[in-house]
């Protein structure tokens, strides 16, 4: 049924020397990408989230909670 529409079939590609070629190259450098997006500190930079280190300041030691009140008392 697969030899109909001109398809490999699932077999053929996972025995393929090509097909893990590509995905070992692929995988590999997708993992180190995302990695180093995280370890270098971008993906706080460009999600605006805060760094570990700046969540509690001396200042602020406590949970940063928010009420449906505080929007009253800030107008």
């Amino acid at each position: 049924m697969s030899g109909s529409t001109g398809e490999r079939s699932f077999a053929d590609l996972l025995t393929s020397l090509r097909y893990w070629v590509i995905h070992s190259i692929t995988l590999t450098s997708l993992f180190i990408a995302g990695w180093l997006f995280v370890s270098t500190g971008l993906a706080y930079d460009v999600f605006g989230s805060p760094r570990p280190n700046e969540s509690f300041t001396e200042s602020r030691q406590g949970i940063p909670f928010r009420t449906r009140f505080d929007s009253l008392v800030e107008q």
